[in-house]
């Protein structure tokens, strides 16, 4: 019988920080072990915000020469960029169309990354949490961890 899925995610600053390290990524090495870890570099989480196309590059490379040094072994893990796996937006996609407008609305996710960029508020930004939802239905994870989640979806 096989391991219980783990999914994590961290969206790609390219840069380790020393919460980034005690809070998620030191767990993530311990995982490996115990469970199939999926760990994913989350560049269409990104992209809810305006990013320059190739400083997100750069960072998306970066975040996984972070992942790497950290110590997550590609030979215990699966470690991918979530926009090379078409069946991520695939499912978000399918999730919208039975999302209602009222439960996005009140997402903390959206709430929080609003306010905060005010001149960019778009429907990627809104629709966060259902491909954050996505992330998870796709692999039928057991536990999901972040670097840094404030978002409903994961209470």
């Amino acid at each position: 019988m096989s391991k219980p899925i783990v999914f994590s995610g961290a969206q790609p600053s390219g840069e380790l920080t020393i919460g980034n390290y005690m809070g998620a990524l030191r767990q993530w090495v311990q995982l490996q072990d115990e469970f199939d870890c999926i760990y994913c570099i989350v560049d269409l989480h990104a992209i809810t915000v305006r990013q320059d196309a190739q400083q997100l590059r750069k960072a998306t490379l970066d975040t996984l020469a972070l992942y790497l040094a950290c110590g997550i072994d590609p030979e215990k893990s699966t470690i991918f960029v979530q926009s090379h796996v078409p069946e991520h937006t695939q499912l978000s996609w399918v999730l919208n169309c039975y999302t209602y407008f009222g439960e996005l609305s009140r997402m903390t996710q959206f709430k929080d990354k609003s306010s905060r960029y005010a001149e960019n508020i778009n429907a990627g930004l809104f629709s966060y949490p259902v491909l954050m939802a996505a992330d998870i239905l796709l692999y039928q994870t057991i536990r999901c961890r972040s670097v840094k989640t404030r978002s409903s979806i994961w209470n």
